[in-house]
């Protein structure tokens, strides 16, 4: 069923948008050129899609096939609503001549090109946009930086700095040269401390193997720690054995350790200056719906005090809602990601941001502050699924922790 909505939707589309397309020219070749592309995309998608592959995530050849369908159905979509609109319009013109025109008779306005044209104009915008996302934005690496005010900060921590990453998902990768730059990119910004915020993998710890020396060389003089997102734990994938898949994870935690990394599941560990000490703590993956609740605050938090200052990771930032920003013990920064920002979305620094993933996330990009608590939605290191990002591209964040109050 799911199946012929799809076909018959894209049909739908396909007949508005060729109406553009003959309004404007009637060129042979240009009209093959139109319907093979559109065939070589479709039939492309159809084939990997019907292919068998490992585990549910659009990797590889499926989605780069996800990401061309995506380009082309953008643009007809627009296409069809403009053409759909003036339909409406000739509609109502030729009614209009029926009712009171002297002959009393039907006929429709012809199309007219200069809209054609204008269609083809406008839809251009997000088809240019989905490939430049496939092609270049999703190594488009951003540094966004924050300073965060806290009065019970300690002395020793003015100027503190951590950076974040999250959502690696290593094997959507595809080249070795702009994940390097990435990479330097956070080593230059020499943070106090760095830390991951979960999901290294898509499905299998493998997908680490080619990647794991390079992400080996992120350093800081404090360390880094990590957590596990919902990817991490293999869900996505059918194991042979229940011990397989536990095999996987193991694997998974080994490669944390390989590459340096300190891996906290449901505990914390203090990072000392000076004599003085802020808490650091790491929650497995929990997450609203169906996504895997292994998450455990009070665990993690266990022997801490409301004074202890805290930072935590937790990759899913439902968490944040359900739990952490209530929570008695007043965890001060919360560092998530998950939400990638849905990879697609519009932002202006200081004045609009906009993704579809906001109506499912009420935290799901930068920095939120609730009754002096806060929580970093990183929007991500890598991409999955769509093999891109548009207007919301790769970051990694920097947040300074200053003494004080917030300055006015």
């Amino acid at each position: 069923m799911r199946w012929i909505i799809f076909i018959v939707f894209f049909l739908f589309i396909e007949i508005y948008a060729y109406q553009a397309l003959k309004t404007l020219t009637r060129n042979y070749w240009v009209v093959i050129l139109y319907f093979v592309i559109t065939a070589a995309v479709l039939g492309n998608f159809l084939y990997q899609w019907l292919t068998p592959a490992e585990g549910s995530v659009l990797t590889g050849a499926r989605g780069y096939a996800f990401g061309f369908l995506l380009s082309v159905m953008l643009f007809k979509l627009i296409l069809t609503l403009i053409m759909f609109g003036e339909d409406i319009f000739r509609l109502g013109a030729g009614g209009f001549e029926k009712l009171f025109s002297s002959n009393g008779s039907f006929s429709l306005p012809s199309r007219r090109k200069f809209l054609s044209q204008l269609a083809m104009g406008i839809a251009a915008i997000p088809l240019a946009s989905v490939l430049y996302g496939m092609y270049q934005g999703k190594y488009n690496f951003r540094v966004l930086r924050y300073t965060l005010y806290f009065e019970d900060l300690p002395d020793a921590f003015d100027g503190y700095r951590l950076s974040q990453i999250s959502d690696v998902h290593s094997g959507s990768f595809d080249n070795k040269k702009k994940i390097k730059y990435g990479i330097d990119l956070l080593n230059e910004q020499e943070s106090d401390m760095i830390v991951f915020t979960g999901d290294l993998v898509n499905n299998e710890a493998s997908e680490m193997e080619p990647w794991k020396e390079m992400f080996g060389e992120i350093k800081a003089k404090d360390g880094v720690y990590s957590i596990l997102g919902n990817h991490d734990y293999g869900d996505y994938k059918d194991w042979n054995t229940p011990e397989e898949k536990k095999q996987n994870l193991d694997t998974l935690k080994e490669t944390h350790a390989k590459m340096g990394w300190q891996l906290l599941l449901n505990e914390h560990k203090f990072i000392e200056r000076n004599g003085e000490k802020i808490a650091l703590l790491g929650v497995e993956n929990w997450g609203a719906g169906g996504f895997k609740k292994e998450g455990d605050l009070d665990k993690a938090g266990a022997g801490l005090s409301e004074k202890d200052f805290k930072v935590l990771l937790s990759h899913d930032p439902s968490y944040w809602q359900e739990k952490i920003k209530k929570d008695p013990k007043n965890y001060h920064l919360t560092l998530s990601g998950h939400t990638h920002g849905m990879q697609f979305g519009i932002e202006i620094p200081g004045w609009f941001k906009w993704s579809p993933v906001q109506y499912r996330y009420q935290n799901w990009a930068g920095m939120y502050e609730e009754f002096g608590r806060y929580i970093n939605v990183n929007r991500g290191f890598g991409y999955l699924a769509f093999p891109g990002r548009v207007g919301i591209w790769p970051e990694v964040s920097v947040i300074e922790l200053k003494k004080g109050p917030k300055p006015a």
